[in-house]
């Protein structure tokens, strides 16, 4: 057995021990096929206010300009599908903010690795990433074989579907690569058929502008008048193109504890979150990713689904 496959069979089961779903590993190297995409939907303002998605074009690319030496990416999936959903008759939350803020909770796992990686291997430098940075994680995840890149532009896998959080450990160690799986969209077009706001514009692109998450988490000002009675009561993200697909009947619930609701949450009727206070707000979601929008913002975004 080389030092590559040892190291590569290590890593792989060191993930699987601290609870992520999978595991792959591809070469640190410029993406090639993405950089016109990314051109293209910058360019035709399918960012919408999310001006950070316009810095640093050259580190998006290529992982060498952010982890210098950098020669592997490793990409990790952590479920996040719940147990339990709302109440239906209810103003809805997108499943993966149920619990506690997954930065926090896929972070801990990250460092965690990275000592493994130390600890057993010797000196290797590298950095943990979890949706905070410049990096394309879907784009690296699929190279790295974990799933394809859907007709909703989210990451699918033939076992378990789509309700996962994507991570990654850039590091300078070489590793052994996998190999991209094959896409299995077909002919379906049920996410481009059920998004409520048209947002999915064609096969594999998403306006992020038209999209409800963007609207009721990232958007600062007021939510366009010309979408009100779209959002099917989403009030925080939106997981309707999720939902519809044939995949996700593969979804298994997680075992994270972190990602359990508060245990009001899922009971909640409209009236109840029309009149949540800020103290209930913080009880909730002290450590939420909710707290994203503040509560000032999900009470526009409650308003916005109310009027």
């Amino acid at each position: 057995m080389t030092s590559k496959t040892k190291h590569t069979h290590l890593i792989k089961t060191e993930a699987k021990r601290l609870g992520f779903l999978s595991c792959g590993i591809s070469k640190a190297r410029f993406l090639e096929e993405e950089a016109p995409r990314l051109e293209k939907w910058l360019q035709q303002n399918m960012q919408g206010g999310m001006h950070y998605m316009e810095n640093h074009f050259d580190k998006r690319l290529d992982p060498t300009k952010l982890v210098e030496g950098s020669k592997s990416i490793i990409s990790l999936l952590l479920n996040y599908y719940p147990k339990q959903v709302q109440n239906p008759d209810s103003y809805k939350l997108s499943k993966y903010a149920y619990g506690t803020d997954y930065h926090f909770v896929i972070k801990d796992k990250l460092k965690s690795l990275l000592h493994f990686i130390q600890a057993e291997i010797g000196e290797v430098n590298g950095r943990a990433f979890v949706d905070s940075a410049p990096v394309l994680d879907k784009a690296w995840a699929a190279k790295s074989g974990l799933g394809w890149i859907g007709k909703h532009s989210n990451l699918l896998t033939q076992q378990v579907g789509s309700f996962y959080f994507i991570a990654e450990l850039i590091i300078d160690l070489e590793l052994e690569y996998d190999t991209p799986v094959t896409d299995h969209c077909g002919t379906c077009t049920a996410c481009i058929d059920a998004c409520p706001t048209e947002a999915i514009v064609e096969p594999y692109v998403v306006d992020g502008s038209k999209c409800i998450s963007y609207f009721t988490i990232e958007l600062k000002e007021n939510i366009p008048s010309e979408f009100k009675g779209k959002f099917e009561d989403w009030m925080f993200g939106c997981d309707v193109c999720q939902d519809v697909c044939p995949w996700n009947r593969f979804s298994k619930a997680h075992s994270e504890p972190l990602f359990n609701p508060h245990p009001e949450l899922l009971s909640m009727s409209k009236k109840d979150w029309e009149e949540i206070t800020k103290e209930t707000f913080q009880k909730f979601f002290k450590k939420s990713a909710v707290k994203r929008t503040k509560f000032s913002g999900l009470k526009r975004n409650i308003k916005f689904l109310k009027d």
